[in-house]
């Protein structure tokens, strides 16, 4: 961070060139207090212990040191590029030139190439940096996307149901209860036939969820409630006094799911009936194919027994697992659910367009895919982490209308 404040401070000098006198002095002081300030506050920060809503403002904080580093960061690709032409010039001029000649103003020009290079990095990074700023007020922005889906081999009951999908609660995130609150609310407004959660309820423990069972225990569907496990509801990410504290928390989480009054599906499967028809959902627990993420899934366990059921749908929290596994070894499998990316939190999405940096990370990331007949849904994710709000996209609620 040291090395990157110096370089980029390179071109803060050349901006404030022209201010001179007391102005140029003002934007160097601010520049070094607004740095300095960020790596003290970097340094110190794990060592400063808070309460849950305190949490929430470290985070905000952290993201606004982090913020300041991509958009640097960011500000020094053009920089970089600036220092690349004026090597090849000064190379080129000492090659072929014995008297080299300082840059200069050509006439026509309203400025130096060095010093457009400079705005249009800070240009770039300032977009940037101020981007997150804005996204901090996104958060609860919540998206509601209805998606209409169509089956060959979907039982005539079933034709019409609506299903909702929730993915990535993260309750150890919020701190605007009203907010999701009606986050709920416009959920149930879609008066779902079967409500389905993909998966990472809490950050990390299941006491996250103390304050938020009298709100999410307000959904509610006349075929149920399902559930499985994501990867940060295991408690992976928390240092533990021992392993049976761990168990304990997991035996928990699994607890907190009942008490809501949801099925917390673990490498199993539930049929559910209508008028005598019927269709599967398979739920497992955590399985990705990055190496990163644990496999605590089995799928071939909660598959066993439904392969005379006329159509199947599968949570699985992972986007990763459907081509690593389903497509391959289990091609009767309809439709799978999954959240887990969030869409990094941050991205673009337009009519016919869409990008997130997670798109290199995972080849379905957002939205819906198909491959022959399987389809699979990437949930945005309700809650947020980490970076404690959202560019581009937005918090999601999904309705599925079957065909």
């Amino acid at each position: 961070m040291i090395l990157l404040d110096i370089y980029v401070f390179q071109a803060v000098k050349v901006i404030a060139q022209p201010a001179g006198g007391k102005v140029k002095i003002f934007i160097y002081a601010l520049y070094w207090i607004v740095s300095a300030a960020a790596i003290v506050t970097l340094i110190i920060l794990p060592y400063l212990h808070f309460e849950r809503q305190a949490k929430i403002f470290r985070t905000t904080i952290f993201a606004i040191i982090a913020g300041l580093f991509f958009a640097k960061m960011i500000a020094s690709l053009f920089f970089f590029a600036d220092d690349i032409r004026r090597g090849v010039q000064w190379a080129s001029v000492k090659l072929f030139f014995s008297n080299p000649q300082p840059e200069v103003i050509q006439e026509g020009e309203k400025m130096s190439r060095s010093l457009f290079f400079s705005w249009a990095g800070m240009l770039a990074g300032g977009g940037l940096f101020g981007s997150l700023l804005y996204g901090f007020g996104n958060k609860y922005r919540y998206q509601l996307n209805k998606i209409a889906l169509s089956f060959n081999n979907l039982p005539s009951t079933f034709k019409g149901i609506r299903i909702l999908q929730l993915s990535d609660i993260h309750s150890g995130s919020f701190n605007n209860k009203e907010a999701v609150i009606q986050g709920v609310k416009k959920a149930m407004e879609q008066k779902p036939d079967l409500i389905l959660f993909t998966g990472d309820l809490v950050n990390n423990i299941a006491d996250e969820m103390k304050e938020y069972m009298d709100v999410f225990s307000q959904l509610k569907a006349p075929l149920g409630v399902y559930s499985v496990l994501g990867n940060h509801d295991y408690g992976d990410y928390v240092q533990w006094d021992s392993a049976e504290e761990k168990r304990k928390n997991l035996e928990q989480m699994k607890k907190v799911h009942a008490d809501l009054g949801w099925r917390l599906l673990l490498n199993e499967h539930a049929v559910i009936e209508k008028d005598g028809e019927a269709i599967t959902v398979i739920g497992i627990e955590n399985w990705s194919s990055k190496a990163r993420f644990p496999k605590y899934g089995n799928l071939k366990t909660a598959y066993t027994g439904t392969s005379n059921h006329p159509f199947k749908i599968l949570m699985s929290h992972d986007p990763s697992h459907w081509e690593a596994e389903v497509i391959k070894e289990f091609s009767d499998i309809d439709l799978m659910l999954s959240g887990h990316t969030h869409g990094m939190q941050f991205g673009v999405e337009v009519p016919g367009f869409k990008w997130s940096p997670v798109q290199y990370v995972y080849k379905q990331w957002a939205g819906l895919y198909e491959n022959g007949n399987q389809k699979l849904y990437v949930n945005r994710g309700f809650g947020f982490i980490g970076y404690p709000g959202r560019v581009g996209i937005l918090p999601e609620i999904t309705v599925f209308e079957l065909t």
